[in-house]
């Protein structure tokens, strides 16, 4: 009997020293896992043969660093864009607090349906109307005076939803994702439609990515000098649209080289991920982020007027794209 007691007690203990083994080994996995938040599925999987495939030294397919391009859109790839992007947000209130120098405004479109938060009026105003609104609260004032307005908005502004500020709305698997690619060599790029000054301010201490590798729309600027100060001004025109087949010539002109993966999630995304894959060997590595998480963020594609996903989903089966389901590819979506 005594004999059997001591069996039963050396099994149990053996039975806890595996356990704790396990749990050491899932805890020293979980540590060493650079991309926590993404679940093990075929989209992490492709993203992580593709890294090692192109740094792994004596593999077929490896590049050097200097050639280690990796390029991200901003809006709906790496934050958050609906119900609207996050600089419309930013522009919409401008005209609140620019209004009183304008009374003219209160009949005028499309600052009436930005002032009275008439979506559908603004929606029918067009491209030109968007312009004409960015112009208005983006022009008129120097550089500098540009990126703290956009820095003080961006510390008290809170997203409808999620009530939150709006640089707490960002991927954590994308944010995740950037490290990664940095570890690996890699130098990251953000390209987006969004407004050049606008992303600089703060890209750095929310993505690690530095303001000269930001590449985005911007509008024309001029020197002056301003009691005996030197500045850049923000003229009311038009200078690069950095959106659609704007994207690669704006990569070509800020980088001077093809990326060699690419990652977006709309239409707007589709010539970056084109002239970065579509280049024959070596590898190549192609990335829609597709918000299918209605629950946890959003859930739109084809139908939608912000971040339409359409040409380019379709393109993807094609190309052989990874496709990110957010729903299912992401454990997490926003940092806790």
């Amino acid at each position: 009997m005594f004999a059997f007691q001591d069996f039963i007690k050396s099994a149990r203990d053996g039975t806890l020293a595996v356990t704790a083994v396990l749990l050491f080994v899932a805890s020293a996995y979980a540590q060493s896992d650079p991309l926590p938040s993404w679940n093990d599925t075929a989209s992490k999987a492709a993203i992580v043969s593709f890294v090692e495939k192109v740094t792994g030294q004596g593999s077929p397919d490896f590049i050097p660093e200097p050639e280690r391009v990796a390029v991200f859109d901003n809006d709906g790839t790496l934050w958050v864009e609906h119900p609207i992007y996050v600089q419309l947000a930013f522009a919409l209130d401008r005209v609140k607090v620019l209004a009183p120098q304008h009374p003219e405004w209160k009949e005028a479109q499309p600052f009436k349906a930005a002032l009275e938060g008439d979506m559908k009026a603004l929606a029918a105003s067009g491209e030109k109307g968007l312009v004409e609104l960015i112009m208005a609260t983006h022009a008129g004032m120097t550089s500098s005076d540009f990126q703290k307005i956009v820095t003080d908005w961006l510390a008290s502004a809170r997203d409808p939803k999620f009530k939150r500020p709006y640089t707490e709305l960002v991927y954590q698997p994308m944010v995740e994702l950037l490290a990664y690619f940095r570890a690996n060599g890699f130098k990251t790029f953000i390209v987006s439609g969004g407004g050049i000054e606008f992303m600089r301010p703060w890209a750095e201490k929310v993505y690690g990515v530095p303001p000269e590798q930001v590449i985005g729309s911007s509008i024309k600027t001029e020197f002056r000098m301003q009691d005996d100060t030197p500045t850049l001004y923000r003229l009311p025109e038009v200078n690069f649209i950095d959106d659609k087949a704007g994207k690669p010539v704006g990569i070509n002109q800020q980088i001077g080289r093809r990326p060699i993966a690419a990652f977006g999630n709309s239409d707007g995304d589709l010539e970056m991920l084109q002239w970065t894959t579509m280049a024959g060997a070596p590898a190549r590595l192609g990335v829609l982020i597709h918000h299918t998480d209605a629950e946890r963020e959003y859930a739109y594609d084809r139908d939608t007027d912000v971040g339409r996903l359409d040409k380019a989903l379709d393109a993807a089966a094609i190309a052989g794209w990874t496709v990110v389901d957010m729903k299912a590819d992401w454990k997490q979506v926003f940092k806790d």
